[in-house]
């Protein structure tokens, strides 16, 4: 106590300001994610690929908006995203009418997909079918599978005889499609589970499962992110079919001239609004089917609504962060760094440079944090997050390396897509449920906005420089083998437990049969053991 004025010390004067300790760790998280991607390009920018200033400061703004981005976005699917879908979902499962929720799911899937910023661009860049008509079909079919994603839950449906019987269909489709339009069709599945809507499709599922008390409850509670992927794989090879144009045409996007801080720094602030109205056309669609949600059933609290309010809050503020710091910063080095390489005097560098990027460049995926996230808590932990997080790295990594060696030698994509398909629709008869469903929702994890804005520019600018290619055959068709290669590591992971577990009981049984032979007793007639 102050002997003069009796007051305690310290009285008057402000307190300390105190960040959120959850944000700090979000931050730390992502700085753990973002930092190896950017230390590569740093270490490429001053070896192999020199980088011109302007596109190495843009580099850097973006890192730094990539990081607290990232941060910021995963505190707020946690406090807002995961809440909404996961009790809209437990709502829907104890329905008696399902006429009405299944209706709202099918005008859920097509809002949220129109309102896909991404879908916009893939539209855009398929000049010969008219961008309404393509984005409209593509929202369609993304809401049909929504719909059948919720009743396959709802009536126990094996996840593998749908993945089965619509990959079927699809590669069925692909044999009567436009050349040029198959690999547009494969990325279209990717492009439209976004980092806002894959969250809460997965919070869904999980709600819609977790009222239920049977075996395969955890198992189906993912799959919903597989299904939706294959409606706009379906719609763009019927488009391309129907309206049969002879090749799809697309213009890569200019690159900022920057001399110094203050220009890289502006280019910035003046995407930002641009993105600022993208997240919230995306974003408007669930807030506004949730606000109707709770009108209705009343089943948040005054303090849980206020939670959910405030992670909305943060899931905005990081989503514009992290696409301004990855589209304005991100794209043009990766598109220079693919030319770089492809123009020098070793261009199958192409191959290794691209691996060593896909293997890093997955972890700073938002959505990413939220599946590894959110399979670790469904499987009480018998899925970790860090095996999770290789499989991951590990698929996108041979992706890359795959799409690469396309860029190089022109090879068409379906002679990897389909043993790939191949594969991984045989492995879902030997793997556990639970790694089928994770494994097919990974693919559409993976493939997301920073494939779109580093990886594919990576590949479109060394195809620029590459004799003979062609950009909507060899560049594209990157972000379908980014979603295909998962479904193989990460159901080989599952396998591969199964069989460690199988050992580990045969031998558990030989000990306990030799234990058993070995067993002594005493003979009290006898006298002796």
């Amino acid at each position: 106590v102050d002997m003069k004025t009796n007051a305690p010390p310290g009285a008057g004067k402000e307190p300390p300001m105190r960040i959120n300790p959850q944000l700090l760790e979000k931050i730390r998280e992502s700085l753990s994610s973002v930092l190896p991607i950017t230390a590569i390009v740093l270490l490429l920018s001053i070896t192999a690929v020199p980088l011109t200033p302007g596109t190495l400061v843009l580099f850097l703004f973006g890192a730094v908006l990539l990081i607290v981005g990232l941060g910021v976005f995963t505190l707020g699917v946690d406090l807002s995203m995961t809440p909404m879908g996961s009790g809209i979902g437990v709502y829907m499962s104890r329905s008696r009418h399902m006429a009405v929720p299944l209706a709202a799911a099918f005008v859920l899937g097509v809002i949220i997909t129109v309102a896909e910023p991404d879908l916009t661009v893939l539209a855009q860049q398929v000049e010969a079918i008219p961008s309404t008509v393509l984005i409209l079909t593509v929202a369609a079919g993304v809401g049909a599978f929504l719909v059948i994603a919720l009743m396959r839950v709802m009536l126990k449906i094996p996840l593998s005889r749908l993945l089965v019987g619509f990959y079927l269909v699809v590669f069925a489709l692909a044999l009567f499609a436009p050349r040029d339009f198959i690999p547009v069709s494969f990325d279209s599945g990717g492009v439209t589970t976004g980092p806002i809507t894959v969250p809460f499709i997965m919070a869904l599922g999980v709600g819609l499962a977790s009222v239920r008390s049977d075996k395969n409850s955890t198992s189906d509670s993912f799959g919903l992110v597989a299904l939706c992927s294959i409606g706009p794989i379906l719609s763009v090879l019927i488009l391309g079919i129907c309206y049969s144009p002879d090749s799809a045409m697309y213009t890569p996007a200019a690159l900022p001239d920057i001399a110094t801080t203050r220009d890289a720094a502006a280019e910035f602030a003046a995407a930002m609004p641009h993105y600022a109205r993208e997240v919230l056309v995306s974003m408007v669609p669930i807030c506004a089917m949730f606000l109707l949600f709770q009108l209705m059933t009343r089943r948040f609290k005054r303090k849980q609504l206020l939670r959910i309010v405030s992670g909305l809050v943060y899931t905005y503020v990081g989503l514009v962060c992290f696409l301004t710091g990855v589209n304005v910063g991100f794209m043009s080095a990766g598109q220079l760094i693919g030319a770089s390489i492809a123009q020098g005097e070793r261009p199958f560098l192409l191959i290794p440079i691209g691996m060593l990027m896909g293997y890093f460049i997955v972890a700073a995926e938002p959505a990413v944090h939220v599946l590894i996230k959110q399979v670790e808590e469904v499987s009480m932990g018998s899925i970790s997050q860090t095996s999770m997080r290789q499989a991951l790295s590990i698929g996108v990594a041979l992706s890359v390396g795959i799409a690469m060696l396309r860029v190089l030698t022109g090879i068409s994509i379906l002679w990897f897509l389909v043993p790939g398909y191949a594969v991984s629709l045989a492995l879902t008869f030997f793997v556990p449920q639970l790694f089928t469903g994770v494994a097919f929702d990974s693919g559409g994890v993976a493939s997301g906005p920073m494939t779109a804005t580093f990886l594919l520019p990576f590949a479109m600018g060394a195809c620029a420089e590459v004799p003979g290619s062609n950009l909507m055959t060899d560049a594209f068709g990157l972000v379908a083998l980014v979603a295909m290669t998962p479904l193989v590591t990460i159901q080989l992971m599952g396998l591969a437990g199964r069989l460690r577990r199988k050992l580990a009981t045969g031998a558990l049984h030989a000990e306990m049969a030799r234990v058993r032979d070995c067993v002594y007793y005493y003979d009290f007639e006898e006298g002796g053991v």
